[in-house]
């Protein structure tokens, strides 16, 4: 009898605890559903299109691959401007490749755009079509990665290496300034080399060392190859750093798939849905996030102004956020494209 009411006692604690961990987790959806459907934040500046060419403007838009949350997401916010400016817009895949993407602008500028924005895979490789693009009378913005050539109009983005900087900061901090951190990267990446840098350089300063460093080549799939590899060479990993959205959600991947949730803490760039999970988790420390609406807003307005004849900035920087399990709820809606 006593066997059977200690049973029962049991059994309705469980049910309470289990309503209570029910309805704490609504709580939480609920909230995160309501700071995501807030979206991004609205432009702020909204060129007036010129229309001395007889026509709509018309501007091209060439991202480096139309897979990632992040490069959507530029397509997403420069959309957006030329919506409420009145202008066509054209994109082109670069898919990750800088012939096919330098094809891509010498095709626009031979279509006859007004101005033509690019996020260039590979920013040596990408500067004969921008020099021809500009001798043809087509100014180029550069969004994302930076092009130092003259030949470039604008460059909107952020401080890459900087970035990196911030995060080897955190992370040396977060460690107390102990042990080794390993790096997945793209190496066939200029803006993530430059991240790699920067985090190394200020991680060791902070007294850390720089590990073994895989190449995910900015492909998920690739990443994620990668990254297993490297924590089936380094079962003794602690701490591992991932220089690009592809990178993180390869990363965050293989260390699910090994169950190395408990002995890895991992940091990295650019939100996506593994790193949202992990960040909620605890062993996601921190995420580098780059205001991606921003960049098409900043890009697409200065294209506009370019096409028009008006003067710009030559440099327009866009700052960067670190994302943690503690504020990370108010930048869900960085998973929306």
């Amino acid at each position: 009898m006593r066997a059977r009411a200690g049973a029962a006692l049991l059994a309705v604690l469980l049910a309470v605890a289990a309503t209570g961990c029910d309805t704490a987790v609504r709580e939480q959806q609920a909230e995160e559903a309501e700071a995501a459907a807030q979206g991004p934040p609205a432009p702020t500046d909204i060129p007036k299109a010129c229309d001395d060419k007889g026509r709509p403007l018309r501007i091209g838009l060439v991202p480096i691959n139309l897979q990632a949350l992040f490069f959507n997401q530029i397509v997403s916010g420069a959309k957006r401007v030329a919506d409420e400016a009145g202008v066509g817009l054209q994109v082109v895949n670069g898919d990750d490749d800088s012939v096919t993407q330098a094809d891509a602008v010498a095709n626009l500028a031979a279509k006859d755009v007004d101005a033509i924005i690019v996020d260039a895979v590979d920013t040596e490789g990408i500067k004969p079509a921008i020099r021809d693009a500009d001798a043809a009378g087509v100014p180029v913005v550069a969004v994302d990665a930076t092009v130092d050539d003259p030949a470039v109009s604008v460059q909107v983005g952020t401080d890459n290496a900087a970035g990196g900087a911030d995060m080897g900061d955190f992370l040396a901090k977060e460690s107390g300034g102990k042990g080794r951190v390993d790096v997945v990267g793209a190496l066939n990446s200029t803006i993530q080399l430059e991240r790699q840098k920067g985090f190394a350089e200020a991680a060791e300063d902070g007294g850390m060392s720089v590990g073994t460093v895989v190449d995910g080549r900015n492909i998920q799939e690739d990443a994620q190859t990668a990254a297993e590899n490297l924590l089936t060479g380094n079962p003794d990993a602690r701490f591992v750093y991932a220089t690009g959205e592809p990178a993180l959600i390869g990363l965050a991947a293989a260390v699910r798939g090994q169950g190395a949730t408990e002995t890895v803490r991992v940091v990295g760039w650019d939100l996506s849905q593994p790193a949202v999970d992990g960040l909620r988790a605890g062993w996601v420390s921190g995420v580098v996030q780059q205001n991606t609406f921003e960049f098409g807003h900043r890009s697409m307005a200065a294209a506009i102004r370019l096409a028009c004849g008006a003067d710009v900035d030559k440099k327009i920087p866009v700052p960067t956020e670190i994302v943690t399990p503690e504020n990370v709820q108010d930048y869900l809606y960085y998973l929306e494209k």
